[in-house]
């Protein structure tokens, strides 16, 4: 059995796999954002209930927001505050007295969708989560790229692509930095961006629904910058696949308007690299978590 976990500013979700990844036991709790210990306390509490009710002791991997740093193993770059600083592997494994593994969520997710989702039997996925926020995870054969800084996969802060003058330097990031991706390739940068061409304030869901031809601009400016952003991923790493998540990943228009772009920022006469939707949708993340450990 694998316990996988899912931990989300607002819930928490949790499962148990089987070793041919059926879930068979799933539970969600709210998060208590505001307190780690009290976090500590509810994931403790669901390792417990999975226990109890399979009568099992499973491995126990945790999907999170932020990171472990490879140097003091503390939390960091997590927008459930209370956990940045923490060293929170630690401490889980002292409260459940056995060893416990923690991946970002969004590696979670592209770990879920290589093992058996959209990207399974492919040697090399990409996965990236396209929602409020925009994350990324590497897989490479079934297995999870941490790199040498813990940062494998971290897309969503690198600056866009090929910025155009109108771009530079681009919005503010919460990171300190201007232009990264995610200010402009989330469903929080897609509205920010059609508010400022239009000055409507929409919705990223409002501006997808609407017949309009401003919308209609909108979104293929939003195409033009995936295409850009992944034609950068394609010429470094050349995946196989690459698989979107998240709320907007439900754009059926984004699997056949990307490709067509992305043509002109990749460096090869010919693009094998498929784009595909999640398979496991939001169980991804718990089913991600589940898999960091791997079948025997």
């Amino acid at each position: 059995m694998r316990f996988g976990l899912d931990l989300g500013g607002t819930k928490m979700e949790a499962a148990l796999l089987d070793d041919a990844g059926a879930i068979i036991w799933r539970e969600r709790r709210p998060t208590p954002a505001e307190n780690y210990d009290a976090i500590l306390d509810v994931i403790a509490g669901l390792v417990a209930k999975a226990q109890d009710e399979t009568g099992d002791t499973p491995s126990i991997g945790i999907a999170m927001p932020g990171s472990l740093s490879p140097k003091t193993g503390l939390v960091r770059n997590s927008n459930t505050q209370c956990l940045n600083g923490q060293p929170m592997k630690q401490d889980l494994e002292t409260k459940l007295g056995r060893e416990v593994r923690l991946a970002n969520d969004a590696n979670c997710f592209a770990l879920s969708e290589a093992v058996d989702g959209a990207g399974a039997g492919a040697q090399s996925v990409f996965g990236v989560i396209f929602g409020t926020g925009c994350g990324g995870g590497l897989v490479f054969d079934g297995q999870l790229q941490n790199g040498a800084n813990g940062i494998g996969g971290e897309w969503g802060h690198n600056p866009l692509a090929a910025m155009r003058p109108d771009e530079v330097p681009g919005p503010d990031c919460y990171c300190g930095r201007q232009g990264c991706n995610e200010t402009w390739i989330s469903g929080s940068g897609f509205a920010r961006d059609h508010e400022y061409v239009t000055g409507e304030k929409r919705t990223a869901e409002e501006i997808i629904a609407s017949d309009s031809d401003a919308a209609k601009a909108s979104f293929e400016r939003l195409c033009d910058r995936m295409a850009r952003a992944l034609g950068a991923v394609i010429n470094l790493v050349d995946p196989e696949v690459i698989v979107l998540g998240g709320g907007l990943s439900n754009v059926d228009a984004l699997y056949t308007r990307i490709p067509d772009i992305w043509n002109a920022y990749i460096f090869s006469d010919i693009i094998e690299t498929q784009l595909l939707p999640n398979k496991h949708g939001d169980a991804s993340g718990v089913r991600g978590a589940a898999w960091l450990w791997p079948v025997k």
